[in-house]
């Protein structure tokens, strides 16, 4: 069987059936739908509400995804604050530096509930909130650096690491009116921690806050902590805020997936693209045509997903087609058409890879344009020698051939096939004619009399070419430029 004839919808005079494509159209988009509003079930904050947000479990890259996202959201609707509802033994470093880097620079005032453990990247975490609230039994600190499998980092390789990010982290802890000393007890072992002249951690060991420790004043003003709270609500009486209008957000069952699906960008991409192609090759809206949509679909559904991308994006990028679909089907020739809908795509997939903050000022940066910049160019360079190999392959491949219009058409077919008016005509093949539209490669064309919709085997001829038919079925007319 070959592959197109099973996606392929059936035709009725040599169109594809409405029906069955508008089928695959809603079984794609119901998809994407659910999807993309899978983040969506939750409780949205609005205008002045309190977001709590959990930070449970190891600190991962997809537990910054979900807190981006989530930032976002109270940063679209000018929330009042955010409360990080925290109780993790620690995580991924650079996972750590892009969220207490994210909280740092966002106008929404951020919190730390420490409930009941801040280990390790969790101590530091909260260095980057404007206060740290203790729950009664609970515990901060000990954010020595350790390998990923748990093993110690040798010796002048931990003592960069350490060397660089307790300078980092002290500057955090700087901004936010904490005492700076307070990292070295945290992260390094070789150093001694004395805050106005009292000892507070000893050399050769790692400082553990209890709660009680954490809240302590020394000259002044607490050690660490503004305070003991026994839940939320009284967290947010102790930072000033409305307990009334705290709302929960909780993760989706779609961040961890939308993990892998901004890594996976260049593929997705690069299927989108010779799925379209494939797809234009050879019109029918086949299995191309579904790979193409699923990429996308998963393409923008990640970037939704992780934060990166909103509605406008996607709409973008939509209308970009429908105005190169405008120009190939109902105005060929027009090309302001297609080009401004090409230019839509491309911006529309370009700025889905860009990380924007709704509330903060654009900083135009190389760091900022990257990895859309990377990925792009990856996906363009790969769709360029992908299509140069699948012109050369795919023509000789048999299980493929429902999905490319080879140009060795068999001569001396003939078949009733059906004009423009829907009336039957015969049309055999050595007939000629003139192009009526652009065939790019499928358009209209004038036979004999009569008026038929006809491609080429992958070749564009301008309107008004002389054309000869290379072969016949009851679904298509193919034809080349008549010698």
């Amino acid at each position: 069987m070959k592959l197109n004839a099973f996606f392929t919808p059936k035709r009725h005079g040599g169109r594809p059936s409405r029906a069955a494509t508008m089928h695959w159209f809603f079984v794609l988009f119901s998809w994407a739908f659910q999807m993309l509003s899978a983040s969506g079930a939750e409780v949205k904050p609005t205008s002045g509400s309190v977001v709590v947000l959990p930070v449970k479990g190891p600190v991962t890259e997809a537990r910054f995804f979900f807190l981006r996202r989530a930032l976002k959201d109270a940063e679209a609707v000018a929330a009042s604050a955010v409360i990080l509802d925290m109780d993790t033994p620690g995580g991924d470093l650079k996972a750590t530096e892009k969220i207490v880097q994210m909280l740092t620079k966002s106008p929404v005032r951020s919190f730390t509930y420490v409930n009941t453990n801040a280990g390790s990247a969790g101590a530091l975490i909260a260095l980057g909130t404007s206060k740290v609230i203790m729950a009664p039994i609970s515990a901060i600190g000990a954010a020595a650096p350790v390998a990923g499998s748990g093993q110690e980092i040798p010796e002048t390789m931990n003592a960069k690491i350490v060397s660089y990010f307790s300078g980092y982290f002290r500057s955090v802890a700087h901004k936010n009116g904490y005492h700076p000393e307070l990292v070295d007890g945290f992260m390094n072992l070789d150093k001694e921690v004395i805050i106005a002249g009292e000892l507070i951690n000893p050399k050769g060991s790692l400082l553990t806050l209890s709660a009680q420790e954490a809240t302590r004043e020394i000259a002044g003003k607490p050690l660490l902590a503004s305070g003991i709270a026994a839940d939320l609500p009284s967290v947010a009486t102790i930072c000033g805020l409305d307990p009334e209008r705290i709302v929960h957000i909780e993760p989706s069952g779609f961040e961890t997936a939308a993990q892998w699906l901004t890594m996976l960008a260049p593929l997705l991409l690069l299927g989108g693209v010779m799925g379209a192609w494939l797809e234009f090759k050879a019109p029918g809206f086949g299995a191309a045509g579904i790979l193409a949509g699923v990429c996308f679909l998963l393409f923008f559904g990640g970037h939704y997903i992780a934060g990166l991308t909103g509605f406008e994006m996607i709409a973008l990028f939509v209308l970009g087609v429908v105005f190169i679909l405008l120009e190939i089907i109902f105005f060929p020739g027009v090309v302001v058409l297609a080009l401004g809908g090409a230019i839509m795509v491309v911006v529309a997939l370009f700025f889905s890879m860009a990380d924007f903050y709704p509330a903060q000022p654009i900083e135009v940066s190389y760091e900022m344009f990257r990895t859309p910049m990377l990925n792009l160019s990856l996906a363009i360079g790969g769709s360029v020698l992908g299509i140069a190999l699948l012109g050369r392959i795919l023509p000789s491949l048999p299980f493929l051939h429902g999905l490319y219009l080879s140009s060795k058409m068999p001569e001396g077919s003939s078949a009733k096939v059906v004009t423009e008016l829907g009336t039957e005509a015969a049309v055999v093949v050595g007939d000629r004619g003139i192009a009526i539209t652009i065939l790019r490669p499928s358009g209209r064309a004038k036979i004999g009399a009569e008026m038929f919709d006809v491609m080429t085997s992958g070749e564009f001829l301008d309107a008004g070419s002389p054309i000869e038919v290379l072969a016949v079925s009851s679904s298509n007319i193919v034809v080349g430029r008549a010698p």
